[in-house]
């Protein structure tokens, strides 16, 4: 019979797992990339060598490996429904693709652009995409640079142009039911997908409708110097979406199904799986690919090499922007950020003998006394956390778990939480000037970052949005019982 006693540990030990975990993110991820030229430490095998210490300290401690494993294993089992979910996510983007719902939202959105208004176009095209794909980089990526082309084209300001395009793809990514960091926001905290959405709208929507307002604004303070779009540009691009695809209006069941299942506060993952069914019947019945081919959109995602007449061989030759955008997708499309959180659980249910996260925070938020100053503490724990690791996956489950219990006993709901994490987390990153997220987005819309980052109003507004609302009680939920 497993000896189920837990020895009283110190808390100099309690601490040492958390110190190393530090340790291992400073110098793999920010001195290595940043001061030796190298590449940074996999975030998996950051985790997964904190575990290990972890363990090992543990079972120096006189705690037995079957008591170590068990609190693993419960770990892993709260998070499971959410990993089944990340798997979902990946088979409906690679059935909204060869349905042609993704590609026909992307062909009239880059149709809907006017030079007259630019700015708020460039914030709202992005919000569409990054919605309807969960990728803010990607959306980024494809109809940004889109966007940034026809703006250095009519003369507009590039600074504003580019905010607004960066400030969209966020606002999308991060209301989105496909997105990777929102789904694991919401299992960090273990919250309930769409509650967590939800949540996010008492700061974001705000925060966006001031924000394009001020974008409107802004087009006839600082207008274009030309009118004129170079039909030539984009034409490329239109061309090779409508040979590859037939649109009608029965494209956008899919997205309505999971639209539909949010309102109503249905299960995601029956939700996400019903809508991809609807998705590949209408691949079958309107486009022009095989059963084979929706097969492999499910299994490995959709490939562009797939509309092979469109040029009489392989799409090699179609716009980057289609290839980078459309061949995505599939069961293993979020492998990397399944892995992860595998390694995650594994390091918390270990620390999690120790309560060491509750402890580290009791310990250093020990003086905190009214419910928003919790929530103001997590914003910029958020904050800091998410600029030293660079990374918001990390962050999602390092907050969740030094946050989660402390919420609990001041009656303040998860999804508050679940929230914080990403009004300081996901919307900050772009303003973090040596951040991955800004270096990827100076690179691939080639402004630099003291052009865009004081335009870049939605995460901005959104800074301040969120601590208001903490400090006059609204949208916090402290009424409403879990």
């Amino acid at each position: 019979m497993v000896n189920s006693r837990k020895p009283n540990v110190r808390f100099i030990y309690i601490l040492l797992p958390v110190l190393f975990l530090g340790a291992l993110i400073i110098f793999g991820m920010v001195i290595r990339p940043n001061f030796f030229g190298l590449p940074p430490f996999p975030l998996e095998i950051v985790f997964l060598l904190a575990a290990v210490f972890a363990i090992a300290e543990l079972m120096i401690l006189g705690f037995e490996w079957p008591i170590i494993q068990n609190a693993i294993i419960k770990k892993l089992a709260k998070g499971f429904p959410a990993i089944l979910i990340l798997f979902a996510i990946g088979i409906i983007i690679g059935t909204w693709m060869i349905s042609g719902t993704i590609p026909m939202l992307i062909y009239y959105g880059i149709n809907l652009i006017n030079p007259s208004y630019i700015y708020i176009l460039a914030f709202l095209i992005p919000i569409i995409f990054s919605t309807l794909t969960g990728t803010s980089w990607g959306s980024i990526g494809t109809i940004g640079v889109v966007i940034i082309g026809v703006a250095a084209i009519i003369e507009a300001n590039l600074g504003i142009t580019a905010g607004a395009i960066v400030g969209g793809a966020f606002f999308g990514d991060k209301l989105s039911p496909l997105s990777d960091t929102t789904n694991i926001a919401a299992m960090a905290t273990e919250v309930d997908l769409y509650d967590h959405i939800r949540s996010m709208m008492y700061t974001t929507m705000p925060s966006a409708i001031i924000a394009a307002v001020i974008y409107f604004i802004l087009g006839f303070t600082h207008p274009p110097v030309g009118s004129e779009i170079d039909a030539n540009q984009i034409a490329p691009t239109l061309n090779t979406i409508a040979a590859m695809f037939n649109f009608n209006g029965l494209l956008l069941i899919p997205p309505v199904i999971v639209l539909i299942g949010s309102i109503k506060k249905m299960a995601t993952l029956p939700t996400l799986l019903i809508s991809s069914l609807s998705a590949a019947v209408l691949a079958m019945v309107f486009q022009p690919y095989s059963l084979g081919d929706i097969m492999n959109a499910i299994h490995k995602g959709f490939d562009t090499n797939m509309a092979y007449w469109v040029t009489g061989s392989p799409v090699t030759s179609s716009p980057d922007n289609i290839n980078v955008l459309f061949t995505r997708g599939g069961l293993y499309e979020l492998n990397e950020a399944i892995i992860f959180s595998i390694m995650v659980f594994v390091f918390i249910g270990t620390i999690d003998l120790i309560d060491a996260m509750p402890t580290i925070v009791d310990r250093s938020f020990g003086f905190i006394k009214t419910k928003s100053s919790l929530i103001i503490s997590s914003l910029f724990a958020t904050a800091f956390t998410n600029g030293i690791t660079s990374n918001q996956s990390a962050t999602s489950f390092i907050i969740g778990d030094a946050f989660g219990k402390r919420y609990d006993e001041s009656g303040v709901s998860r999804k508050v939480l679940s929230r914080s994490i990403e009004d300081y987390g996901t919307m900050f990153e772009s303003l973090v000037p040596w951040h991955a997220t800004s270096i990827f987005l100076t690179a691939t819309l080639g402004v630099s970052y003291g052009e865009y980052w004081n335009w870049q109003l939605l995460s901005l507004i959104n800074l301040v949005m969120a601590p208001t609302l903490a400090l006059l009680g609204k949208g916090c939920f402290y009424d409403e019982k879990e």
